[in-house]
């Protein structure tokens, strides 16, 4: 499929929304302009991806958020501003087209971490690779998590502008640079006073992304589940026992290990297969799956390809060999203790013969509705010390709470109307399983809806060679200007419902 299709092939015409606001606005000029702007879109993205923001390494600051706001500016926010944090600076806009419904916009300009040489193509060359079967792509660190869809959101007001034409909804953006180590920071952008009264008068905030599969099926959360990060530590000094300094392995026959203690306390913090959480009253608020839940993870499991799934983890079983929909039914409503790396000690080549003095643990923890990140920790907390490892320093460096959002809002109609004008009757998911901060929207005092959109394909966000399709092959999923027209339908949409 070539870019000049714009969502043709899926039966998108001028007449997709028949209100007066089409009557308004010039659909034809806007695919002229998409059309025309492709390559300098696709440029922007390439400069972007090769600027990487990494929070945890402290690199790419303060360009990034300078950069983002220049991006802003480029496309029409009259109001761009970056704002201080205790960590990374964020950046607060505002677009008044003069319409008469404002609609939230979250971004996140940092990514995560890379090693080079683990990739195909370099991740800071932002390449344009060919793959048989799926065509043009841009590879690199943050090209589909989420620079990839959030340019191609930016290239659709690019659109707008270059035809003289005002957008169909009012725009509030909100962008932080710490999303990839939790969002410690969140609240002290979007909860600053005038960036709070701002997204009050939002009727929902929506997040850019990629959300086609393969087969062109798209999936639209309801939700998402919360995370807490976090690092525990165990050493000779907090510990008082063992040594102060790494030692000669031969005093183990007097001295203890605190690397061995460590590895005892991640013991008691799940079932002995590992899959369940055994903290203390960890499961105690956990709410069952409601039956309108359950019954939109059987109709995925029926649309839904089994392998697909197993290709996309890695996995060839699921946990206690469950079937299909039972496993799904546990990705959407169990919380998990995960840990994403143990590290202590000698690990270079052949042995090194130390007893090391201290050993950490990095775990997230994945929560889900009737949970909140304060209490996880609290109860982490108190299980470590009742289970007689309280001398154990717990480093909670980033965490937020889980997220739901009502089908009937306006934000979620306004993307099941322009799917199923493009003939996509998408599903309805229950919850990612992953996280994002869209707590800071759906939580008191801001109580908004908040959802995932947006045409395209890409995949191995976290992963090597992560990549975002420009131009597609598939004819089930679009390519990037695909995606930036899914985005000026949603605008108008919206303003419509």
């Amino acid at each position: 499929m070539t870019r000049t299709s714009l969502l043709g092939a899926a039966g998108l015409a001028a007449g997709l929304i028949t209100s007066t606001c089409v009557a308004e606005i010039d659909l034809a000029a806007i695919d002229a302009a998409i059309a025309a702007n492709h390559d300098e879109a696709v440029a922007r993205l390439q400069n972007w991806i090769r600027l990487p923001s990494i929070a945890a390494e402290d690199r790419g600051f303060p360009e990034g958020p300078e950069y983002m706001a220049e991006l802003l500016r480029d496309t029409g926010f009259q109001h761009v501003e970056v704002v201080p944090t205790d960590g990374k600076p964020g950046v607060f806009a505002t677009l008044d087209a003069g319409a008469e419904k404002t609609l939230g916009i979250y971004f996140m300009y940092d990514v995560k971490q890379f090693d080079a040489s683990e990739w195909s193509s370099p991740p800071l060359d932002a390449a344009l690779v060919e793959r048989p079967g799926l065509g043009t792509m841009v590879m690199g660190r943050g090209a589909v998590n989420q620079k990839g869809p959030e340019s191609a959101f930016l290239a659709a007001l690019h659109a707008f502008q270059a035809t003289g034409q005002q957008l169909p909804v009012n725009l509030v953006l909100v962008a932080e640079g710490e999303e990839e180590i939790a969002s410690p920071n969140v609240r002290q952008i979007a909860l600053r006073p005038d960036v709070q009264a701002a997204l009050s008068k939002c009727v929902g905030v929506m997040l850019p992304h990629a959300l086609q599969g393969l087969d062109g099926n798209v999936t639209i959360n309801l939700g998402a589940k919360g995370v807490v990060e976090l690092e525990l530590t165990s050493s000779g000094l907090l510990w008082g026992r063992g040594p102060m300094r790494d030692t000669h392995s031969s005093y183990k026959a007097m001295i203890d290990s605190p690397v061995w203690r460590l590895v005892q306390a991640l013991q008691t913090l799940v079932t002995p297969d590992g899959n369940t959480p055994a903290i203390d009253d960890y499961m105690a608020n956990v709410r069952p799956l409601l039956p309108e839940e359950k019954e939109l993870i059987a109709v995925a499991a029926q649309r839904q390809n089994e392998m697909q799934y197993k290709v996309a983890s890695g996995a060839q079983v699921w946990i206690d060999d469950l079937p299909f929909l039972e496993a799904l039914e546990r990705l959407v409503s169990q919380p998990t203790v995960n840990i994403e790396g143990i590290y202590g000690g000698y690990t270079g080549p052949g042995g090194k013969t130390i007893l090391p003095y201290k050993a950490a643990a990095k775990l997230d923890l994945r929560l889900v509705p009737n949970m909140t990140a304060d209490e996880a920790v609290a109860k982490l907390r108190a299980h470590l010390e009742a289970q007689g490892f309280g001398d154990i320093d717990i480093n909670v460096t980033g965490g937020y709470n889980p997220t739901t959002t009502d089908q009937d809002s306006e934000v979620i109609q306004a993307m099941v109307k322009v799917l199923n004008g493009y003939g996509i009757e998408p599903l309805l998911w229950p919850r990612l399983a992953g996280s994002y901060p869209g707590f800071v929207f759906t939580d008191p005092p801001l109580n908004l809806p908040a959802g995932h959109f947006g045409m395209g394909y890409g995949t191995r966000a976290h992963a090597p060679d992560e990549f975002y399709v420009i131009e597609s092959e598939n004819p089930n999923i679009q390519g990037y200007d695909g995606a930036v027209r899914s985005y000026v339908d949603y605008l108008i949409a919206l303003a419509e419902l």
